[in-house]
């Protein structure tokens, strides 16, 4: 996959404002942009959507570290990617809602992996168990922004597309 430099700065820009999304919304438990900017830059950008994800991961752990966490941003972030991509046509924003309330209450089970690795099935369920009211708190906060924003997302999404690519 090539990239010309209009591409490589448009993908730096949506991995910024992954970014900025993230920490602008850091101060709520668990409410984020993040799950809904991946859909919708994957079904626009496809294939593309790699590079503005793990771009987004090294620039989380330039400003927080390259710990365990960060292991679970290179492969999470994929898997939404991956459903996205399988659900591309898809364009109902309820159908996209509740995948991205799916993916939240799912992200601390997802995360869980190294865990389990490291620590063994204990350790590994402890994870899980520990966050889950956390995972329930981002899987209806997950569903409600996507309910909200995907359609007006979406629409923006549509014109930037056609812009960039004419």
């Amino acid at each position: 996959m090539k990239l010309n430099v209009r591409e490589l700065v448009l993908l730096s820009l949506l991995a910024a404002l992954l970014l900025v999304g993230q920490v602008a919304l850091a101060f709520l438990p668990n409410i984020e942009v993040v799950s809904l900017l991946i859909i919708i830059y994957t079904l626009f950008f496809k294939k593309k959507t790699l590079y503005v994800i793990y771009l987004f991961a090294l620039l989380e752990g330039l400003i927080y570290g390259f710990g365990t966490w960060w292991i679970m941003y290179l492969y999470v972030w994929t898997i939404l990617w991956g459903i996205a991509m399988l659900m591309q046509k898809e364009k109902s924003p309820f159908i996209w809602a509740f995948v991205s309330g799916f993916f939240g209450l799912a992200y601390g089970t997802l995360c869980s992996v190294p865990y389990f690795i490291i620590g063994g099935v204990k350790t590994g369920l402890a994870w899980i168990a520990s966050g889950l009211m956390f995972d329930v708190t981002h899987g209806i906060g997950n569903f409600v922004v996507a309910l909200v924003l995907f359609q007006p997302l979406y629409l923006l999404f549509q014109k930037v597309h056609a812009q960039f690519y004419e």
